[in-house]
Order: C-alpha cells, then structure tokens, then sequence
C-alpha cells in the first residue's frame, strides 16, 4: 500500500449539505489541477487528501465543518484562470477573480465559494524551485 501527500496538510475533510453539488464543484475544479476523484461511496468520496462527506455519513456524525478557506496549488497563472472559470461553471460563487495580489511578488490567485460556502482558492506563487513535488509513504 502506498500513500502520496504534499507539503504539509495529510487529509482534510469536509462535511457538507449537498453532496452531489459538492461532487460537480470539486470535480470540475480538481480536473483543472490534473487531480482525479480517488474514489466515491453513497454519502461520501475523496481526491488525494481531501475527503468530502455528507452529514448522515458515519464520519460526520451529523454535524457540518462550516465555512473555510482551502488553497490549492496551481502549476502556472492559466491553470488559476482555468479553475475559476470551472468552478464557475460547476456551480460555484465568485469569491475574488483571478489576478496578482499583494501577499508576496508573484502571487496570483482566484477565489470562488463552494456550495457550501466555503472560500476556496487556487494559487500561483510564481516561478520557485520546488523541493519536491509530493512524497510516496510505502507501507
């Protein structure tokens, strides 16, 4: 069995009111970033670290997450341009549109609402040399 995460996050999970809306949304916008839904169940389905469920699934215990912020890394400025016009089109809210902001130099980001109106963003730190891309866990 193996195991491939990122910088620093493991898993993250969110619970929320209308999962096949949050299916359209997430699978749009994770498609753009070249992340595949892992897998999917009645009342839940994940995509790397990021597990959603809804709230009558045995993990959520009835109870929504509510609203957050979650950043995902994009490769360029056009994969940012890209996952803000999919997720616009798989219901999501515009949160902030695509462009440089004044975080760092090189900073682009777009900022949508998901259905469950968390802020969700994706982000361009501009041209870095990465350590590594992800790390494989072997069990």
């Amino acid at each position: 069995m193996e195991l491939y995460r990122g910088r620093l996050i493991d898993h993250l999970h969110l619970v929320v009111r209308d999962l096949n809306a949050s299916r359209r949304f997430y699978g749009a916008v994770l498609d753009v970033l070249g992340i595949p839904i892992g897998g999917e169940a009645e009342d839940y389905f994940w995509a790397d670290e990021l597990f959603v469920s809804s709230a009558d699934s045995r993990a959520a215990l009835g109870v929504l997450t509510g609203r957050h912020h979650l950043a995902f890394q994009a490769k360029d400025r056009a994969m940012v341009d890209a996952f803000y016009k999919a997720g616009l089109a798989a219901g999501g809210k515009d949160n902030g549109a695509p462009g440089e902001r004044r975080y760092h130099p090189g900073y682009y980001a777009c900022f949508l609402l998901d259905p469950d109106g968390s802020n969700i963003e994706a982000v361009f730190h501009g041209e870095a040399k990465r350590s590594a891309e992800a790390v494989t866990i072997s069990f």
